[in-house]
């Protein structure tokens, strides 16, 4: 089977037009999102002054599973991702489902979350009288149109906004670093100092920084060279995301003790206020609108392509996987989604499902990971244009599996109980649905 295109008669191909420093900005939005902003004061408050050394720890944890992804997209570019993969490895039709539907509903829960976000902080700067709801069908809609409108055009938009985060975090620093140097960076609220349980608590923390690297295996088919620019978007977005988080969390807790940090609702802006009390109280506001914003088309666009993988090798209805002609996206694919989003915003606060679709994803990369794994020793697999040693996604799948089960213990006890109806869900789906699927090594 070929490794690209539509397979389908007279079907148009997706578009290749992106290139290098569009997959990293591409990459880098995924990760940066909103979450920074507000992840920096909660990981304070468990490691205190070393915050720092907590994004150091966790980018390594993270970049191990990365870098599968960045291999597997270099062998294998094809919209499906990680849905694919595990077909291809496995060739087992429900674990397959299974890891493609749990990647589809953390990107659609990310989605529909994020367009009440967008609605509230837009209705703050803009108070005109409209529901929120009726801003966030608005900006639903938009989006949808954009990522109809052209790869071209959501690369394009996602470009500006992860500029915008980008220079947001970029002022924190400049305007803190003349208070580097003032307190202790060692310091920790725990009388022991820095221990290794200390750091292994916060590295899991910031783990979450740097989810996103994930969505970038699924335009891989649109890659104008996917062999070289996956690895380099990946890995490079990852790279300056780890020294970003860690310039900002230096200047944080230099600008405001970690335990006032800690407590404050927007941290960055708590250290904006102090470090540039001139800047307005809105800009943060902005930034966040872009942020979010850009997290919410970044996850469109991924589960578009998803849904369209997963209709061209079988595993959801074959209309699913047309290409526009003009447009060369997949608008049935991108059509239905919408209709999915417009009942989950109308639906009220999802935000305990998103989390439980989070807490699902580490299970999906331990899946990824294993994937890899198993490609690697398959005789007469073609090799990719970045190829890792098996330790790499030997170690990422331990590092997933533990931090999923540390999360199952240690976390709030509703995530991993709506992680499992979700999983029961989807099952009961499959079950309705009976997906032929792909053979094994299709």
């Amino acid at each position: 089977m070929a490794e690209t295109g539509n397979p389908a008669a007279g079907q148009p191909e997706l578009q290749r037009s992106i290139g290098p420093f569009q997959l990293f900005a591409y990459t880098l939005g995924g990760m940066l999102g909103a979450g920074i902003y507000g992840l920096v004061g909660r990981a304070a408050g468990n490691l205190g002054n070393a915050v720092w050394l907590g994004f150091a720890v966790a980018m390594v944890a993270a970049l191990l599973t990365g870098l599968s992804y960045a291999s597997l997209g270099s062998r294998y570019p094809r919209a499906g991702g990680a849905a694919y993969v595990t077909q291809r490895a496995f060739g087992m039709r429900l674990l397959t489902w299974m890891v493609g539907l749990t990647v589809m509903a953390s990107g659609l829960t990310s989605v529909a979350t994020q367009s009440r976000v967008v609605a509230v902080n837009l209705l703050s700067l803009f108070p005109i009288g409209v529901p929120p709801l009726i801003v966030a069908l608005g900006f639903l809609l938009l989006v949808a149109g954009v990522v109809f409108r052209g790869i071209r055009e959501s690369m394009a938009a996602n470009v500006v906004c992860t500029l915008v985060e980008f220079l947001g975090l970029v002022f924190v620093i400049l305007v803190g670093i003349p208070y580097w140097g003032g307190v202790d960076l060692l310091e920790t609220p725990s009388p022991d100092g820095i221990t290794a349980s200390l750091i292994l608590s916060g590295a899991i923390l910031t783990f979450f920084a740097f989810i996103g690297f994930e969505d970038t295996l699924n335009v891989a088919e649109e890659c104008k060279d996917a062999r070289r620019t996956v690895p380099f978007g990946i890995i490079g977005a990852m790279l300056a995301a780890t020294v970003l988080y860690m310039a900002v969390a230096v200047t944080a807790v230099s600008v405001v003790p970690f335990r006032e940090l800690a407590e404050a609702p927007s941290p960055l802006a708590a250290v904006t206020a102090v470090a540039a009390p001139w800047f307005p109280g809105w800009g943060y506001v902005a930034i966040t609108i872009f942020a979010v914003a850009n997290t919410a088309l970044l996850n469109y666009v991924t589960a578009s392509r998803l849904v369209f993988g997963m209709a061209r090798d079988g595993l959801l209805p074959a209309p699913l996987a047309r290409v526009h002609p003009g447009r060369r996206t997949p608008h049935i694919a991108i059509g239905a989604l919408l209709v999915v989003l417009v009942a989950l915003v109308l639906a009220g606060d999802i935000g305990q499902l998103a989390s439980a679709t989070v807490l699902l994803l580490l299970a999906v990369f331990t899946v990824v990971n294993a994937a890899l794994l198993v490609l690697q020793r398959r005789p007469g697999e073609a090799r990719g244009g970045f190829e890792v040693p098996s330790f790499v996604p030997a170690l990422g799948a331990v590092v997933c599996l533990t931090l999923l089960g540390n999360r199952v213990v240690a976390g709030d006890w509703r995530a991993p109980a709506l992680a499992g109806a979700l999983l029961l869900v989807i099952l009961a789906l499959y079950a309705l649905m009976r997906p032929r699927g792909l053979p094994q090594g299709a």
